[in-house]
């Protein structure tokens, strides 16, 4: 990658809906170029999809809660289990593999406490091979993810 897909690549992230011209201007090529070097990196698997960031708030969605979950074994067939079950939960947005104390991390988001008792009973404690689980409850945003650090190469 150069510094020209490295530039499209950050602002994408920023800003996925802007017009291309409007992009390419910004970054100092032409339209076509910008496009082409876009759809390069989608080929190359870099550029994976696109989506909107949403106002989970707008959604009525006021809790963000990580789970942290640890297993009775690490058995391969155990892991494979509980990975696969979490698919099947739509109120598991996300859900790591982790180092540490805990097995996996998960978040989850919830309207409110008792959404959140509910998905905890109807969804997490489904889970198999569930020995603990700690709940996290975020109080407030600090930093919100707004993408990938892309470091510019200097212009040549």
């Amino acid at each position: 990658m150069d510094r020209f897909d490295r530039r499209i690549i950050a602002a994408l992230q920023q800003d996925s809906a802007q017009p291309i011209a409007a992009l390419a201007d910004a970054i100092g090529l032409s339209t076509s170029a910008c496009h082409r070097r876009i759809r390069s990196l989608e080929e190359a698997g870099v550029i994976v999809g696109y989506a909107a960031r949403i106002n989970r708030a707008a959604l009525g969605l006021s809790l963000l809660v990580f789970v942290e979950i640890s297993l009775n074994s690490q058995a391969l067939e155990v892991l494979e289990a509980f990975e696969n079950a979490v698919q099947g939960f739509d109120d598991i947005l996300e859900c790591h593999l982790t180092s540490g104390d805990a097995d996996y991390i998960l978040r989850v988001v919830a309207r409110d406490m008792e959404d959140y008792a509910d998905i905890h009973r109807n969804c997490l404690a489904r889970l198999p091979h569930v020995s603990s689980m700690q709940t996290i409850f975020t109080l407030r945003p600090v930093k919100t993810w707004r993408g990938y650090p892309i470091p510019v190469a200097p212009a040549v």
